[in-house]
């Protein structure tokens, strides 16, 4: 499964990485590894709502629900989430990331904030 990762490089500006979950179990219902949640909320975000430049307040997925929004990276790169991205903010520190709301609908997101652990998916 794709992930989207977004992280602080070595010139504190935020990048972009793609990155895959592996699936594992022998039944037809297979998991990827854990990943300990603090909690779950549901965003609505307006169409053009834009957040200025920000690193991520924590390690977190948000998977792109409905609508479709930018992240901008401080390299200049520009990514668009779509319903069914999922993309990992692990951009903690540095200049961070601008995020903005694109088309006519507003986005509907579920963010997964998780817990402090060691390590990341990379």
């Amino acid at each position: 499964m794709s992930v989207v990762r977004i992280f602080t490089g070595a010139d504190q500006q935020s990048h972009f990485e793609d990155i895959e979950l592996s699936f594992e179990g022998k039944d037809k219902l297979q998991s990827t590894t854990p990943h300990p949640a603090l909690m779950a909320v549901f965003r609505r975000v307006p169409p053009g709502h834009v957040i200025d430049w920000h690193p991520a307040p924590r390690r977190q997925f948000v998977v792109t629900l409905s609508g479709q929004w930018d992240i901008e990276c401080g390299d200049g790169s520009v990514r668009r989430f779509s319903p069914g991205d999922v993309m990992l903010a692990e951009d903690l520190t540095g200049q961070g990331h601008i995020a903005r709301v694109v088309g006519d609908e507003p986005s509907h997101q579920k963010w997964l904030r998780e817990r402090d652990a060691p390590g990341a998916l990379h």
